[in-house]
């Protein structure tokens, strides 16, 4: 297992303070990249990874929101 991105032994609320950190760099990541894509001599290398680095943590974002969001059986 991945010992940085293992949420099972994490409490609670240390996975809301994550939550809360990966939530503003998902945003600076998103104004980054429409920052990049409007100057006319915008790199797509680095506007591919910032993208790419977006997704990894919109991933991780979903997760701990999964792990926070009790499961209610209908």
């Amino acid at each position: 297992m991945n010992a940085p991105t293992d949420i099972s032994m994490k409490t609670d609320e240390v996975l809301r303070v994550e939550l809360e950190h990966f939530r503003a760099e998902h945003r600076d990541l998103d104004e980054a990249i429409k920052a990049l894509e409007d100057r006319a001599t915008s790199d797509r290398l680095t506007i591919q990874r910032l993208k790419k680095k977006k997704l990894t943590l919109k991933d991780r974002i979903a997760l701990i929101e999964d792990r926070l969001t009790p499961d209610i059986i209908a």
